[in-house]
């Protein structure tokens, strides 16, 4: 019997290459949604069932700093990654938001007009010889929000260096640790940010929580505010089973790093190595630098994102155009601009991510896939007669 056309493939035998967008939720994580979900009750009453739902956001508040280094009373959890990038953006005193051009647009849009943009490399870093410059020139006290991940590129951004140079303007650092966590190995203290944010469904925990580590003696002027949950941070009743997936989460991407990480590095480059074979002169972008291991950003010159998307999608595969969240925008990626791409290179890329459940025959079959559209975009248009 005939093998299925790709356009005929079912949904559920899709092979996914998005973990950037969303990981799958772990088991871990379900089950502790489950168990969550069934214990009920509001984590600020004071009777068994409250006592018993403050537990699981103290047992989750304490995996989740586990994974990043920092104390449980420095987390607090949010309703997103985004919603903890905002929060960060609102300390109080900092007169100056100083942002990195390549942040994921929840930096960028709630820094507004306000913000001065630091420039980044060809090879996707954050330039901070020009952040020295944008500090220099300007002495009220400063906020600096740079990524530790990109998002699009998975670069992997000089924090260290950053730090170094906001300490000397006597700036205060956030980095957006959301594609980093769980990838690789994070010590808030041994990076010395001021805040830093994660998020559960980049982990293989559920949507709709998120997280901000926040440093000693740093105070915020609250995104939300209601009643003093989170230290009076971050106000309304929290998600008690989201969190109690998130900390599931993060305690099994912990306890698989390195191994995970090594893992994941084989595939992305029998992934990269079998383009290259099948497409001499490929671009991906951000090879040059340090980055994350379950990412690729990959160019094909003439072929729209979008185009590329939808055509991969009727051929069982899940992959995006840069962020989830801005991928539906037929424009090109302000990453990859602010990398020195032109437009017809910015407009013509595709991200593809691995997570937890990938396996190496879903690279070969991407391989394949993308081969066959590349073959095809190649050929000839043929004039009507």
């Amino acid at each position: 019997m005939a093998a299925a056309s790709p356009r005929m493939r079912r949904p559920d035998a899709m092979v996914y290459l998005d973990y950037n967008a969303t990981a799958p939720i772990r088991p871990e994580a379900a089950e502790a949604v489950a168990r969550a979900l069934a214990v009920g009750g509001n984590p600020s009453s004071v009777h068994g069932v409250g006592r018993a739902a403050r537990r699981l956001v103290e047992d989750a508040r304490e995996q989740v700093a586990a994974l990043v280094g920092a104390r449980p009373e420095q987390i607090v959890f949010t309703g997103s990654g985004s919603a903890a990038n905002n929060a960060a953006l609102r300390v109080v005193g900092r007169e100056r938001l100083v942002v990195s051009a390549i942040e994921h647009d929840s930096v960028l849009r709630a820094a507004g007009d306000r913000a001065a943009l630091v420039p980044a490399t060809p090879a996707g870093t954050v330039d901070v010889a020009a952040l020295d410059r944008l500090l220099m020139d300007d002495a009220r006290p400063a906020l600096v929000s740079v990524m530790l991940a990109n998002n699009e590129t998975g670069v992997i951004q000089p924090i260290a260096e950053v730090v170094a140079c906001a300490r000397r303007h006597g700036a205060l650092v956030h980095c957006d640790a959301v594609q980093a966590a769980g990838r690789i190995a994070i010590d808030v203290g041994s990076l010395g940010v001021d805040l830093l944010t994660v998020s559960a469904h980049k982990l293989g925990g559920p949507q709709g929580v998120g997280a901000l580590v926040v440093a000693d003696g740093i105070e915020l002027d609250p995104l939300v505010k209601g009643g003093g949950q989170e230290r009076g941070r971050y106000a309304g009743t929290e998600n008690v089973a989201g969190i109690a997936g998130f900390g599931a989460a993060a305690a099994v991407a912990g306890a698989a790093l390195p191994a995970e990480s090594a893992r994941l590095a084989a595939l992305r480059d029998r992934l990269e190595d079998g383009l290259r074979a099948k497409a001499p002169g490929l671009h991906i972008f951000g090879a040059d630098a340090p980055r994350v291991a379950n990412m690729s950003c990959i160019a094909m010159p003439g072929i729209a994102s979008e185009t590329q998307v939808m055509a991969l999608d009727l051929a069982g595969f899940a992959v995006s155009a840069g962020a989830a969240c801005s991928s539906g925008r037929v424009q090109p990626s302000h990453v990859l601009r602010a990398m020195g791409a032109d437009e017809s290179a910015a407009s013509s890329a595709i991200r593809v991510s691995f997570g937890w459940r990938s396996v190496a025959a879903d690279v070969d079959g991407f391989v394949a896939a993308w081969t066959e559209l590349h073959r095809r975009s190649a050929k000839p248009a043929i004039s009507a007669a």
